[in-house]
């Protein structure tokens, strides 16, 4: 399904226009987005079974043209400094990607890129580098040839995202690895740990499969599952040599503060995990413009070829909802840690069909800590 086409399709809560019949409401200082991410094509070199953005070999005819793109990113750096993500498809086809780099490097975003490392070069890190580029996160769901390349459909992108990792750090480009956890890789999540800390990641990022794109609810892992691989994530955060972080998990924040029992507020930061930031410190702006809470949850909030991302971002009735805690339904308007934790709300529409339904993986009665 196209996430255009999504919101007529799914039983949601409706998500008001940006703008009122008088015009646009003031912009006001806050809210900010601290991450946005673009993808910046929909091209890429693999194949993967659980793409969100069901990648294609070409580009979308569709997508922002350069001057669009140098726009979106006028309009980001003109009210706020978040980490901006360039992904896709793999942003490394997409031919002017170096020319965006340096332009939102000079606006004073951080740039970070997200690729699966295969087309990684000595001389493509460096000219990454020098277009400012502060790090990279590489997709690595498999510990060894088989399982990676099995899962993301070409045979050898294993050996070349290794190869790819060791050119970035022999460049001195800090990278982290990204894994998505699913029913045939969870028995792996060992060795992909020990992975990370040998080639030198700053950070191992486990995603927990949201149902979107070309994955399916059959390739998640069941939710008392979640819950043991949560726990045994929280317990290598103590020991590991590489920093771990969780996302689309957001139930890690509870087992965090069962664990720490700590009443310190959690602002996402250092070592103290976050919840769920969709539309609430995070927003996906997709190939065509389309500006979404996050990348897996597929209903648009508006499009930057209508309105500038601020207003966008600030004011539709979508963004609105995700941000007020009080609207949370189910187990997650009930219990304690909700509003820290908020629950997926991607994997909530997804598999309940509302956005602000109870998360449905979640094994947690409320009132039990």
């Amino acid at each position: 399904m196209n996430p255009a086409d999504a919101a007529s399709a799914a039983n949601v809560a409706p998500a008001a226009d940006a703008a009122t019949a008088s015009g646009p409401a003031p912009i006001t200082a806050d809210p900010v987005p601290r991450v946005v991410a673009w993808e910046v094509t929909r091209a890429c070199n693999l194949a993967c079974r659980h793409c969100r953005a069901e990648a294609a070999p070409g580009c979308d005819p569709e997508e922002l043209t350069r001057e669009e793109a140098f726009s979106l990113l006028a309009d980001i750096a003109s009210f706020c400094r978040p980490t901006f993500i360039l992904t896709g498809g793999e942003p490394l086809l997409r031919p002017d990607i170096l020319d965006l780099a340096r332009h939102g490097t000079e606006l004073g975003l951080r740039v970070v890129l997200s690729t699966n490392g295969t087309t990684l070069r000595p001389e493509t890190v460096k000219a990454l580098r020098e277009a400012g580029v502060k790090a990279l996160s590489v997709s690595i769901d498999g510990a060894e040839a088989a399982s990676h390349d099995r899962f993301r459909g070409v045979a050898g992108c294993f050996s070349a995202a290794l190869e790819g990792m060791r050119f970035a750090r022999e460049g001195g480009l800090p990278f982290q690895i990204n894994t998505t956890v699913t029913r045939h890789n969870r028995q792996e999540l060992p060795a992909l740990l020990e992975l990370a800390c040998r080639v030198g990641a700053t950070t191992w990022d486990v995603f927990l499969l949201v149902p979107t794109g070309r994955a399916r609810a059959a390739d998640e892992i069941p939710p008392d599952e979640y819950e043991t691989v949560l726990g045994w994530l929280l317990e290598q955060s103590d020991r590991s040599g590489v920093s771990i972080k969780v996302t689309c998990g957001p139930m890690y924040v509870r087992l965090w503060h069962q664990r720490h029992g700590s009443s310190v507020p959690l602002t996402g930061g250092g070592k103290v995990p976050g919840g769920c930031l969709a539309g609430d410190g995070f927003a996906f702006v997709s190939r065509t413009g389309q500006v979404f809470p996050c990348g897996y949850f597929p209903v648009a909030a508006g499009s930057i070829r209508e309105q500038p991302f601020p207003v966008i971002y600030r004011q539709s009735g979508l963004f609105r909802q995700l941000r007020d805690g009080g609207l949370l339904r189910g187990k997650c308007g009930q219990c304690e840690y909700g509003r820290l934790c908020r629950g997926c709300r991607a994997r909530a529409l997804a598999v309940q069909g509302d956005y602000l339904a109870e998360e449905p993986y979640c094994t947690y009665r409320p009132g039990e800590s």
